[in-house]
């Protein structure tokens, strides 16, 4: 059966993509010998290789931050859509990485673009980039906001801790190995037909305390400590199979579409064997996913609008593509998007 919105109101749909990776590359042989080194740690070959499927990452350099992957990244969306930064009225910054608490990231990469847009900072762990479409889309459609550009810029491999004092802090932090630094960018406006068809979201805030960076709030304003990524990756991974499939299979299941409806289906990607499960435990075949996370890593929020822009221009008018986000906190989230 074929999913026609209820709704024939205003629609909102994404025009244009852009992202942007760092020129930098780090294999995880490199960043494991590096650990290694300056930990003192005697480690199994290729542990980062075979335990994650990571065989590469890209990492901001010096003079690098999250503004400067957003704003190149933004550029090229702009530039793909044939828009100068004064046509958008709406910037949302969305990302788990930001340059500073205050102010809001969103008015740095304002100022470097030079557009006069409400410009307002999002962060939901790594559903930020997908939570802040949904937020354009819906501005969009209340006619709050004509055209909006939404950014993020990634930047979690600062948060690597690259000399463990002992194998329990190298464990603790092991998440953080998968890290590797991004931008992405979306035009997202009005539009006739196609758009953003259907979102939905699941969220359990008990696990807030599975992983995450303490540091920068009101609870740890200082302390460099608190500056690491900490998460025990497999206890992160049990409780997003414990949440199971719920919020996909209502999405299947409200829209009337199986998997043969989508022409991509782009997810979150944080390893290679997290990634096979994530396929195993939905049903969706391999050949829907577009992969980025073995040469990638895990690229935070910045990973779904990678993978769009990786097969944006091979998507025909009609084409169906479905985001699903998964974030630390923890949440889930759908979104069905038909290219116009």
């Amino acid at each position: 059966m074929s999913f026609q919105p209820s709704d024939q109101g205003p629609r909102a749909g994404i025009t244009a993509v852009g992202s942007l990776l760092p020129e930098e590359v780090l294999s995880s042989d490199s960043l494991q010998r590096e650990v290694a080194r300056r930990s003192g740690l005697t480690l199994p070959p290729t542990l980062l290789t075979q335990a994650t499927g990571i065989v590469s990452r890209r990492v901001a350099g010096e003079g690098v931050y999250a503004s400067t992957l957003a704003v190149g990244a933004a550029r090229r969306a702009l530039d793909t859509a044939g828009l100068c930064p004064l046509d958008i009225d709406l910037l949302v910054f969305a990302s788990a990485s930001r340059d500073m608490v205050e102010p809001a990231t969103a008015h740095i990469v304002q100022a470097e673009l030079g557009s006069r847009a409400h410009a307002v900072d999002v962060t939901n762990a790594c559903n930020s980039f997908v939570n802040g479409i949904d937020l354009a889309r819906s501005m969009v459609m209340a006619g709050r906001a004509r055209r909006a550009l939404v950014v993020t810029g990634e930047t979690p491999s600062r948060a690597v801790r690259k000399d463990p004092a002992d194998f329990a802090e190298f464990r603790s932090g092991f998440a953080g190995y998968t890290f590797g630094d991004a931008g992405a960018a979306v035009v997202v406006e009005a539009v006739e037909r196609g758009g953003i068809l259907d979102v939905d979201t699941e969220t359990h805030s008990e696990h807030w305390e599975v992983g995450g960076i303490p540091g920068g709030g009101s609870r740890h304003p200082r302390g460099d400590e608190h500056t690491y990524f900490r998460g025990d990756g497999h206890e992160l991974r049990g409780v997003f199979e414990k949440v199971g499939t719920a919020v996909i299979d209502r999405t299947l299941h409200r829209t009337g579409m199986d998997w043969d409806g989508f022409a991509k289906v782009l997810v979150h990607q944080v390893t290679v064997p997290y990634l096979e499960r994530f396929a195993e435990l939905t049903g969706v075949p391999t050949g829907k996913l577009v992969v980025t996370v073995p040469e990638l890593g895990n690229i935070a929020s910045a990973s779904i609008g990678v993978q769009l822009d990786r097969v944006f221009a091979e998507l025909t008018a009609g084409d169906r593509v479905l985001f699903v986000g998964l974030g630390g906190g923890i949440s889930i989230m759908t979104m069905v998007w038909e290219k116009s």
